[in-house]
């Protein structure tokens, strides 16, 4: 199998352990990539596990950091976001055709940061005594990649730029929670998550630019009509504002965001 070709097939499994050694076996030599290659799939997407049971995203439980199961439970949702990840990075490589080397090669170190990510992850989980699997999930993250399957400027601007984008303004607050209740070993491992998607984020801002420029579209413009396309609220602060500058953002998109 070809470059791209591994990304579906690890895309496409249900047993976490071999998804993830598939996703590290993946090399980023481009010599099987491949870019013209149209491929399809017959199998249900993304590949994954009986539990954790998705459920509607209102009826996940919130609970207080405070108690053992509470911390969990976050970690749980940390755990998902993160398996999720996988499967977005994975699927994007093997969706979109006809773009540049670099692309494909960013998205699979995408792929393999999020799999070390989950591990962190779902070592300290089980370090607690749960396991990935015992809290239910919901598959928001999911159900944007489905929106946008044949739209691939929609899906940089409403998944890194936008789901994800999310995600570095919450981790400070989360990792401040976890230091409250003494959980050191937590609070490390989303400054890791943080600091590497920020890169994240950076390369889904970056291809959204690179299509901007290559059809002629104004990018704010251009996410704010997304936006409304797909039914998806415009982001909400507050924003983590050096992160996003970090992450690709120019200051009159982060301006742009704070009117309201």
């Amino acid at each position: 199998m070809n470059f791209r070709e591994q990304a579906l097939f690890a895309l496409q499994q249900t047993v976490i352990e071999d998804k993830v050694a598939l996703v590290n076996a993946i090399s980023l030599d481009t010599h099987s990539l491949e870019p013209a290659q149209i491929l399809s799939n017959t199998l249900p997407l993304p590949g994954r596990p009986q539990k954790p049971e998705l459920v509607d995203p209102r009826t996940v439980k919130m609970r207080s950091v405070g108690s053992l199961e509470g911390r969990a439970a976050l970690l749980h949702a940390i755990a998902h976001i993160e398996f999720n990840a996988i499967n977005l990075a994975l699927d994007i490589i093997w969706r979109f055709p006809h773009m540049p080397e670099a692309f494909y090669t960013d998205w699979l170190k995408v792929a393999k940061e999020e799999v070390y990510h989950f591990g962190l992850i779902r070592e300290h989980l089980e370090s607690l005594g749960f396991h990935y699997g015992d809290f239910t999930a919901h598959s928001g993250l999911w159900d944007m990649s489905e929106k946008t399957t044949d739209n691939l400027i929609a899906r940089l601007a409403l998944v890194p730029r936008t789901l994800e984008a999310r995600g570095l303004d919450v981790n400070p607050a989360m990792q401040e929670k976890l230091q409250q209740v003494g959980d050191e070993k937590a609070v490390a491992i989303l400054a890791i998550i943080l600091r590497d998607e920020v890169g994240h984020v950076e390369i889904g801002n970056r291809w959204y630019k690179h299509l901007c420029t290559l059809h002629q579209l104004d990018p704010i413009q251009h996410y704010a009509d997304l936006l409304a396309l797909y039914g998806t609220n415009k982001p909400k602060g507050p924003f983590n504002i050096a992160d996003r500058l970090k992450a690709g953002f120019t200051t009159e998109e982060i301006d742009w965001l704070q009117r309201s």
